[in-house]
C-alpha cells in the first residue's frame, strides 16, 4: 500500500472534480475540448523542465512511495501530476465563474501586476545560481507581466489564492507532512531553503505559473472558440 501513496494523492486530487464535471449546473465536460489544450501545454513544458531537473538532482523521489512504473526518468505518477492537479484546478476555476465570482473581479490590476512582475523577474535574476528558485520566479514573473492587461486575472488571481489551500494539502504530503519520509525530496543547494512546513517557498510561483498558463491557454481558447 505505501507504493501506491503518490499515485492515491493523483487519484484522490483528480476524482471528485473529474466526478462532478458532469453535474448539470457545472457542465465542466463542456469545456473539455479548452481544457484538452491547456493539459497539453503545461505537458510539454513542465514534463521536459521536470526530467532535466530530476536528472540535474535538483529534486527528486522517494521509491519508496512510487508504483514502479517509470517515463524516462519520472515516475508514472509525477506525469500524472500535471495532468490530475492542473485538472482539478481548472475546475474549481471554472466552478468559481459558475458562480459568479468572474463579474465581480473585473477591477484593473495592469500596474501592481506589472510592478510584481518585474520584481519578481528581477529577484530571479538576483538568485540565478539557484536554479529552482530562478525557474519559479522568472517564469512566473514573465507570465504576470504578459497577462497584466487581460481582464480575467484579477478572477484568476483570487480563485489562486483560494487554489492555494488544497494546493498546500497535495504539496505537504508529497513533501513529506503526516510521512516518515518525503516523496518528493529537494536539493536545497537550489532553492532558498525557506519552508511553508515541509514544503519550499518556491513551489508558490511554481504553481502560479502552471496554473496561470492553463488558465491562459483555456481563456484564448475560449476567446477564439479553437
Amino acid at each position: 500500500m505505501k507504493s501506491l501513496t503518490y499515485l492515491l494523492v493523483d487519484l484522490g486530487s483528480f476524482l471528485v472534480p473529474f466526478i462532478f464535471s458532469f453535474h448539470p449546473k457545472l457542465k465542466f465536460y463542456k469545456e473539455w475540448k479548452h481544457l484538452g489544450k491547456a493539459l497539453l501545454v503545461c505537458l510539454l513544458i513542465f514534463l521536459p523542465w521536470d526530467m532535466y531537473f530530476t536528472q540535474k538532482g535538483i529534486w527528486g523521489f522517494n521509491p519508496d512511495y512510487l508504483c514502479g512504473i517509470y517515463i524516462y526518468n519520472l515516475p508514472l505518477e509525477e506525469v500524472l501530476f500535471f495532468i490530475c492537479i492542473p485538472y482539478a484546478s481548472l475546475y474549481t476555476y471554472h466552478c468559481f465563474e459558475v458562480f459568479g465570482w468572474r463579474k465581480k473581479w473585473r477591477q484593473p490590476i495592469e500596474w501592481p501586476v506589472l510592478i510584481t512582475g518585474i520584481l519578481f523577474v528581477l529577484f530571479a535574476l538576483w538568485n540565478y545560481q539557484k536554479w529552482y528558485t530562478f525557474s519559479a520566479f522568472i517564469t512566473s514573473g514573465t507570465w504576470l507581466i504578459l497577462s497584466r492587461k487581460k481582464t480575467w486575472l484579477p478572477f484568476f488571481l483570487i480563485s489562486f489564492i483560494i487554489l492555494l489551500i488544497p494546493f498546500f494539502i497535495v504539496n505537504g504530503i508529497l513533501t513529506g507532512t503526516g510521512l516518515d519520509n518525503p516523496i518528493v525530496w529537494y536539493n536545497d543547494e537550489h532553492n532558498l531553503g525557506i519552508r511553508m512546513l515541509t514544503i519550499p517557498l518556491e513551489d508558490t510561483f511554481y504553481g502560479l505559473f502552471m496554473l496561470g498558463l492553463g488558465a491562459s491557454v483555456m481563456e484564448y481558447s475560449k476567446s477564439f472558440r479553437l
